[in-house]
């Protein structure tokens, strides 16, 4: 297949009609189809969902590893594995890993990856914009984890980062506590990638759906994709905000968070949990819809009350913003605000368990296939169940009092966001693995990963209620042994290293299938919807001929209906021939020149540097310039004219 991108663009229709306009070297896209250029300066959506996923994995491990340590501290009693400052570092890093370097960025690769696929486009509306999201994140990633191999070391201010745990007053010798401003300025950038990925996913599924593929005929993750997207373009301007003031007292003396000077640590609480609850359903949402995909197609049945699972997903993004005060129960803000929440908490419950009383109904005298997604995608089912559960504990003022600050929260917390997020997102894996990459992962080990890591994670959390409510506060760096505590944390260390070694098989056996595992036909699971209809791996125009969509379940329709589909398609392969062929974007080098700028910029301002950290501005603008004046670039692909479902460019 030659998919080679001119050196100059090209504008205009069909091949013989091609007019060649010269540019300036400067204004060049980039031709490149392999090596490292090609993927520094890739616009294609399945690459860029790639490197995210590459990313969050790698994120993941380095998150659980800062666990293990954790864990090993706290083993035994009296413990000096770690310091209290390594400790508190360790803390702060693990949270902050696994919430915006891991499940966040993984939900990404999928929303890249699948969403433009099960919606029939051929890239996303903005592909630039796209590359942009993924290089801003990742410098983000970088500055937050700079801590490793700076002076300064890593924050110590929680995941929450509560004030005055920010103030300059608690700051370590070095540079005035470097590492606070990185964790501040390293969360910044994460937000910025958050955000323009998201305008770029809502204009995708409201403006590049195929023909036929009304809302109501969407895949529920696209719906999650759409709903996720809204919750943080809506949610992280009150982080924004309050990360803004956080920066300001801490390097230009104004007192936003500090009671010397008239501020109120208990705003930032407000600001923060304003964001971090509908941030719970930004990592819960993409895993819903993702077990809404697999459950269905491993039941061999449509997915039961289609309409109701996609509203009560938007019931829950609009109720996660008017919850975020459970959190701040024990603050004392009145009978009042305090039964406001307990009602919306109580409330929340109602639309989730509808989507589980559909997915037992999906499940009920179907035709079950207890494939490796499946018992994944069951394992979220049961434990997700048992976070709400407690949740719904947490929800009762009276009894948020006993529990607030325990480590019951964090038994909680882990069952919604590992046995929730991550074990969704990992089902979601092996689901869409074969499609990514057209090989197979071996059942036998696939369904060895499963258990290992379901038993480990039991083994590491369920017990953690029971201490919790025995009075073990959470940022626990040691304890007596007098306590009673001894016996329930050695175990739930050795569910933890059951949990590590699970993870390490279940990323083993996928590296290995990447290279040698079985080569598998087109649509191995039998599946619903669009991305299964095109050959594994998806070539880099998706679609031969844009799909029409004729039934919600768009794929399974087109495998019966044959004829009529393939007259749909001739006619539209000769339509897209008249008007020039397939249109597809050229690479550009501007979106990551852009994203170093700022990571330079965020990196010479925590070091208070401000000479480079203009000069990281300034190359920030000059991407962003030449960015707007380098055209729009593309060529044209004709796939029907190779005619074996390759496409050869043609200028």
């Amino acid at each position: 297949m030659d998919q080679s991108i001119p050196k100059n663009e090209f504008i205009g229709h069909e091949e013989g009609h091609a007019t060649e306009t010269k540019r300036s070297w400067l204004f060049t896209r980039p031709d490149h189809k392999t090596g490292i250029v090609s993927w520094l300066t890739t616009v294609d959506h399945k690459r860029i969902g790639f490197l995210y996923g590459i990313s969050a994995l790698f994120f993941f491990l380095v998150g659980g590893v800062e666990a293990l340590m954790i864990r090993m501290q706290l083993a035994v009693p009296n413990n000096d594995f770690i310091s209290a400052q390594t400790y508190n570092e360790m803390f702060t890093m693990h949270a902050t890993t696994m919430i915006f370097l891991a499940v966040m960025p993984l939900s990404a690769a999928f929303f890249n990856y699948i969403m433009p696929l099960q919606i029939g486009a051929r890239d996303v509306a903005f592909p630039r914009l796209n590359g942009f999201a993924f290089w801003v994140f990742l410098a983000g990633a970088v500055i937050l984890n700079i801590g490793f191999f700076a002076k300064s070391g890593l924050p110590d201010v929680g995941w929450f980062g509560y004030a005055p745990l920010t103030a300059t007053a608690f700051s370590s010798e070095f540079a005035g506590d470097m590492s606070t401003d990185m964790w501040v300025m390293g969360l910044q950038l994460l937000g910025v990638s958050s955000v323009v990925g998201s305008l770029n996913f809502i204009v995708t599924i409201i403006n590049m759906r195929a023909p036929g593929l009304t809302m109501m005929r969407l895949p529920v993750f696209t719906w999650m994709t759409l709903f996720t997207a809204f919750l943080i373009i809506l949610s992280f301007p009150a982080i924004t905000i309050a990360l803004v003031e956080v920066m300001m007292d801490r390097n230009f003396g104004t007192h936003f968070f500090e009671v010397s000077g008239g501020g109120l640590p208990i705003l930032w609480q407000h600001l923060f949990w304003v964001f971090g609850h509908p941030e719970v359903y930004i990592l819960i949402l993409p895993a819903m819809g993702i077990i809404s995909e697999i459950l269905p197609t491993f039941s061999r049945k449509p997915l039961f009350g289609y309409p109701i699972v996609v509203f009560s997903g938007a019931v829950i993004g609009l109720l996660g913003f008017g919850v975020w005060s459970h959190h701040m129960f024990t603050t004392g803000m009145g009978t009042v605000a305090t039964a406001a929440f307990t009602l919306a908490t109580m409330a929340i419950a109602v639309p989730t368990g509808v989507k589980i009383f559909n997915w037992i109904g999906t499940l009920w005298q179907g035709h079950l296939m207890m494939r490796t997604p499946m018992m994944f995608a069951l394992g979220f089912v049961w434990m997700f169940m048992m976070g709400g559960f407690s949740g719904i504990m947490h929800s009762a003022a009276p009894a948020d009092a006993q529990q607030q600050d325990s480590y019951f929260v964090v038994a909680h917390f882990h069952y919604v966001l590992i046995g929730g997020s991550i074990f969704a997102l990992l089902a979601g894996i092996h689901y869409w693995f074969p499609l990514m990459f057209g090989r197979i992962v071996s059942e036998f080990w696939g369904k060895l990963s499963f258990w290992v890591i379901f038993i480990g994670f039991n083994v590491t959390f369920f017990p953690l209620h029971f201490v919790g409510l025995n009075g073990m506060p959470r940022r626990t760096f040691t304890y007596d042994d007098n306590m009673g505590w001894s016996s329930i944390n050695l175990l739930s260390t050795i569910g933890a290293f059951i949990l590590g070694i699970g993870i390490a098989v279940y990323f083993g056996v996928m590296i290995y299938t990447y290279y040698k595992g079985a080569k598998t036909k087109r649509d191995p699971w039998d599946g619903r919807t669009l991305e299964w209809s095109i050959p594994n791996p998806p070539p880099h125009h998706n679609f031969d001929v844009t799909p029409q969509v004729h039934a919600r379940d768009a794929y399974w329709y087109e495998k019966h209906h044959k004829a009529e589909i393939e007259a749909e398609k001739a006619k539209q392969a000769a339509d897209d021939e008249a008007h020039g062929g397939i249109h597809m974007p050229s690479n550009s080098w501007f979106p990551i020149i852009t994203a170093a700028g700022m990571l330079l910029g965020a990196i010479f301002f925590c070091n208070h540097n401000f000479t480079g950290a203009i000069v990281g501005g300034v190359i920030t603008f000059f991407g962003a310039w030449m960015w707007a004046v380098e055209g729009p670039g593309g060529y044209h692909l004709h796939p029907t004219k190779a005619g074996d479902g390759d496409a050869d460019a043609k200028h």
